[in-house]
């Protein structure tokens, strides 16, 4: 005779599994994008350019990088670990993600549109549509995040 344990957590729908697999992507990228900017400076120091226009730019930019390497990048890898996992602090990661994809990605988009798209702004949009339906498909799917929060 087998004893048979119940799962906690139901079975993950597709849509959890997308967004998972999305955010896990997201953080891959961003990692590699930001590696790149830095790493082969594509981008300038701020205090190497002497017009205060290109260098309040330039500062804009390394402030977008640290903040993802301090916010995105540990928010990505909880939410795609959580919301494989179907953890509360997954679903709860996955929304904080959400709203940074909205957030910055706005600001990236107007500051683009009075000059010229920049290649951050093409890589990312994806994930910003895809947050968009993450927001509600995670809302639709709350309750298999509440079996249990460990």
């Amino acid at each position: 005779m087998s004893e048979r344990t119940e799962h906690p957590h139901p079975k993950r729908s597709t849509s959890i599994s997308i967004i998972a697999i999305i955010n896990g992507l997201g953080l891959f990228i961003t990692l590699l994008f930001w590696g790149a900017v830095y790493f082969k400076r594509l981008i300038p120091s701020p205090g190497s350019i002497t017009t205060m226009a290109e260098r309040a730019n330039a500062a804009t930019t390394y402030g977008f990088m640290i903040g993802d390497i301090l916010w995105s990048t540990p928010l990505l890898l909880l939410a795609a670990v959580g919301i494989w996992r179907q953890r509360f602090w997954g679903w709860t990661a996955g929304q904080m993600v959400n709203i940074l994809w909205v957030y910055s990605m706005t600001i990236v988009w107007i500051r683009d549109s009075y000059c010229v798209i920049s290649p951050g702004a093409m890589i990312f949009l994806p994930f910003t549509l895809a947050a968009m339906w993450a927001t509600y498909a995670l809302w639709k799917h709350r309750e298999s995040f509440l079996a249990t929060t460990g």
